[in-house]
């Protein structure tokens, strides 16, 4: 009984999106993986980033999602070209859907302090539905396919600012060769912030993150975060759309080349009584170097 409520419960949390269709996850802690929706961004820190993070969202409820992400990227000897490798994976109840991509951007000065980078992005998407119950002849077929795909993005920046569109996932691609609705859908964002000065030791950085999906309506992150001595994130987070939530996160710099963050989020819908929320941890690997000058590099902030 606990696993058919939890179950209901589940499908009533769905059912706040407006469609049943594949779409890429999304992350409270979107600011640090950038990579991970807009290709133009690869090589943009100017060294090696290696970002882990894994999603817990609507603890509590069985087979509620979970998201695991990898990416890695650099900029090469070149120092306009960057590269770099991203890997999803979305679990969710009895589905799994994994992506794999690879990530190319050129990079041109557009004056002396911004630069407007163009990226591409191309790999496969596995979607994969485990069968719960071989005597349901609804969950009688188990699938597990591959589809390529690929995607594009602009990534316009400075010391202080940043805006970038991109659209990670072009095609429209069915994933399970019309057995049910699990379509690929392409989506397009939009991401932006800046970052003011408060005192020497006190940073002050608004961030905004825009989707748009066909057949979805638009969804809006809004964060806002403060950096105390170049070490420590401290913000808030809200997310407007058919599944609003609230949130916080934080972020701290726990050695010379490795930052940890934590995010929690709280739903506004009808399952917040059954859930914990959603928790997420973001694990991130940077050498304090330039990668171009081998020298220790100025603190970037996004």
């Amino acid at each position: 009984m606990k696993k058919i409520t939890s179950f209901c419960l589940l499908v009533l949390g769905l059912m706040t999106f407006p469609s049943f269709s594949q779409q890429l996850p999304q992350f409270t802690q979107y600011m640090f993986n950038t990579i991970s929706v807009n290709p133009a961004y690869a090589g943009s820190r100017e060294t090696l980033n290696m970002t882990a993070l894994h999603r817990n969202q609507w603890a509590g409820l069985d087979g509620n999602p979970t998201t695991s992400t990898f990416s890695f990227h650099a900029p090469m000897k070149n120092e306009k070209v960057g590269l770099g490798i991203s890997y999803i994976t979305d679990q969710l109840g009895f589905e799994n859907t994994n992506y794999v991509y690879g990530d190319f951007s050129y990079t041109i000065p557009v004056s002396y302090n911004a630069k407007l980078s163009f990226g591409l992005k191309a790999g496969f998407t596995n979607y994969q539905l485990e069968t719960p119950d071989l005597n349901d002849p609804f969950f009688r077929s188990t699938f597990n396919s591959w589809k390529p795909n690929f995607g594009a993005g602009l990534y316009l920046s400075s010391d202080k600012w940043y805006m970038g569109v991109s659209s990670p996932r072009i095609l429209n691609t069915d994933l399970n060769e019309g057995e049910f609705e699990a379509l690929e859908r392409n989506s397009y964002y939009a991401i932006g912030g800046l970052v003011l000065d408060i005192s020497a030791d006190i940073k002050f950085r608004p961030t905004v993150l825009s989707k748009f999906t066909n057949g979805a309506p638009a969804s809006y992150d809004f964060t806002t975060s403060f950096l105390f001595y170049d070490k420590f994130w401290l913000g808030g987070s809200y997310r407007l759309n058919d599944a609003t939530n609230f949130g916080g996160f934080m972020d701290y710099q726990i050695a010379n080349n490795f930052r940890l963050g934590y995010a929690y989020d709280l739903p506004t819908s009808t399952i917040r009584p059954y859930t914990g929320g959603t928790h997420e941890v973001i694990l991130i690997y940077e050498p304090r170097f330039s990668t171009k000058t081998k020298l220790f590099k100025s603190p970037r902030y996004f």
